[in-house]
């Protein structure tokens, strides 16, 4: 049976000296990212984003533990999708891995985790997820203040009958805006979490050309096949222009 939450938070801070509350913080992926640092010294931790708040940030400290992994062979398939939630029970199972293949592999000695930090604050969220913390409470109340300051403000200034009606709009209103609110920020994050992949899927194929430029020329390789697709566009979509007539976005590859 694997340690328990306490303990493997009192030896994730004394070994990372840091001060995590929960296992859910896990989730940003900062921490894990140097726990196998304190394995291996070659995670790029100038790379990993301690401050990281939001989940398009956490997959790009994914993206360097899935690195490391495929670098040293680790083998161990790592549910980014799941553990991005900073759902307890997904990253207490693969914390409780981790610990036990750290100590395995832990080559001794002190690490200096604040050194291979090179002094970068390592403050992570209160939770690993903005939207079941006090911040994403925070967040969703900043949401609120035009309606909420209208309702408040309704029977200060009319009637008591125009203050309830008042009331109610506002509330309906208060509401439909955070429903719609919450549809954008998880479109937000969906395109985030693709767009990520489809740029890794475009470096690869790049670094593949780079090595061997023959493949560039060939048409009919799957390589090149991929990259058309890549940039191929629908029938009747047209880049948008900006102010002076210049494509938007014209350097980037998406």
């Amino acid at each position: 049976m694997g340690e328990s939450r306490q303990e493997l938070l009192t030896w994730l801070n004394g070994l990372l000296q840091l001060n995590m509350t929960k296992v859910e913080q896990c989730g940003t992926g900062a921490a894990l990212c140097q726990i196998y640092d304190s394995i291996f010294l070659d995670v790029p931790m100038s790379r990993v984003k301690f401050n990281a708040n939001a989940e398009y940030a956490y997959l790009e400290n994914f993206k360097i533990l899935s690195s490391t992994f495929r670098k040293h062979h680790v083998d161990r398939p790592v549910a980014v999708e799941q553990l991005v939630k900073c759902k307890m029970q997904d990253n207490l199972e693969f914390l409780q891995w981790t610990k036990r293949y750290w100590d395995q592999y832990f080559p001794g000695g002190e690490y200096d985790a604040v050194g291979r930090r090179k002094g970068v604050a390592a403050s992570l969220p209160a939770t690993g997820n903005s939207r079941t913390s006090g911040a994403g409470t925070g967040a969703a109340a900043a949401r609120r203040p035009v309606g909420a300051a209208l309702g408040a403000g309704a029977p200060r200034t009319g009637s008591r009958q125009a203050g309830l009606g008042g009331g109610q709009a506002s509330a309906a209103l208060q509401t439909k805006n955070a429903e719609l609110m919450d549809t954008v920020q998880g479109l937000e994050r969906e395109r985030d979490f693709y767009f990520s992949k489809l740029r890794d899927i475009e470096l690869l194929i790049q670094q593949a050309m780079e090595a061997d430029p023959a493949l560039e020329e060939d048409e009919g390789s799957l390589l090149k096949q991929i990259q058309t697709i890549l940039y191929s566009t629908e029938e009747g979509f047209e880049i948008p222009q900006d102010a002076e007539g210049e494509p938007v976005g014209e350097e980037e590859t998406f």
